[in-house]
């Protein structure tokens, strides 16, 4: 419970600073220039070979190697999808036409806190050390690709993105490549990114809504999450009429075998995502409002019958509702978390005041 108050804390800290130097409003900003000078696409196509096992149920997705603790990696990927559908049409091949840094780069994309200094609990200044904020950012994308083409270390066709040597051996980031979702392919060319088509085929593909890039989700969620929210979407494509009818959930072994998630990753993204309004208990119909199966509104207390009336072993369903992603990320979560922050420290009082007793 303490690891879950200091984490929860720093989390609640992180989002203060993001949002007093609006670093999430600024790369709202960036991508909402993208979206609109490009295709403007109302949702993005991921391939889900992204979460798919790798070489046979043992091997796990290349999206569990991507729930990092520190790092971009996951949320570059996303990004740089983003960035590929809003500038190309189903079929077209990526190249890169942003550079690293600057106005208008890769770098502009992405939200960051800051360097905290734990001894004056304090964020440091960005001229300290000689850092700016611009220059974390370059450190945080440069990470970011090493991450993605160290997925390949020791299986070179795991990589997600292709970064070139230059004379000495120093890698080239600005001249990198992205690979498909399934990785770059065990061939000498490598299986540059394309744009996929929305497959009719169940599973193959699924949408992320606009949304989870313009209105901060996809600064803001931590990598479990992310990956947590995207098994929901595949699992609510390979089974659509279940999901809408009576929700999908995920037992042990497709939790660890099919998406490679540990368990206590997976139950706590599943709680964030329900209280930040992005997945729900499943209701049947006729206990929402018919006329809109996916609302979040009037939630709450809803969700604690559905959550109280469970079965003894069964285990919890859950709906998509995308309708949250329309609100402000950084307040949703900032609000979320402050009254979990609450109720930690409530239990935590109570325990000291029983142990004294």
């Amino acid at each position: 419970m303490a690891d879950a108050r200091e984490s929860n804390q720093r989390r609640l800290r992180r989002l203060g600073q993001m949002d007093k130097i609006r670093s999430v409003e600024g790369a709202n900003r960036a991508l909402k220039g993208l979206w609109e000078e490009g295709r403007r696409p109302d949702s993005i196509v991921l391939r889900s070979a992204l979460l798919a096992p790798r070489d046979g149920d043992d091997a796990p997705s290349l999206l569990s190697r991507l729930v990092l603790p520190k790092g971009i990696a996951l949320r570059f990927y996303l990004l740089a999808v983003f960035e590929a559908q809003c500038r190309l049409e189903a079929g077209k091949q990526w190249t890169n036409v942003l550079p690293l840094s600057g106005r208008g780069s890769w770098s502009d994309l992405f939200a960051a806190d800051g360097a905290y200094d734990a001894k004056s609990a304090t964020y440091m200044h960005y001229t300290a050390n000689g850092r700016t904020a611009e220059d974390l950012r370059l450190r945080q994308v440069q990470g970011a690709l090493r991450t993605l083409e160290g997925l390949g270390s020791g299986q070179y066709h795991h990589a997600l993105v292709d970064v070139p040597r230059g004379k000495r051996e120093q890698r080239l980031y600005q001249s990198f490549r992205l690979m498909k979702e399934s990785g770059r392919g065990g061939n000498q060319s490598p299986d540059t990114y394309v744009v996929p088509k929305d497959h009719w085929h169940a599973g193959a593909t699924i949408k992320i809504p606009a949304h989870f890039f313009l209105n901060g989700w996809a600064q803001v969620l931590n990598p479990s999450e992310v990956a947590t929210w995207l098994a929901f979407r595949v699992l609510s494509k390979w089974a659509p009429d279940k999901h809408l009818a009576s929700g999908v959930y995920v037992h042990g072994e497709m939790r660890t075998n099919t998406f490679g998630l540990r368990r206590d990753a997976w139950e706590d993204g599943c709680q964030r995502l329900r209280d930040f309004g992005l997945i729900r208990f499943a209701r049947a119909v006729g206990e929402a409002e018919v006329t809109q199966p996916l609302s979040a509104d009037n939630g709450d207390l809803l969700d604690f019958f559905v959550s109280s009336s469970r079965k003894r072993y069964e285990p919890y369903r859950y709906q998509v509702t995308d309708r949250g992603l329309e609100q402000d990320a950084v307040k949703v979560c900032r609000r979320e978390l402050t009254l979990r922050q609450k109720q930690l420290d409530q239990a935590a009082a109570k325990r000291r005041g029983a142990s004294t007793a």
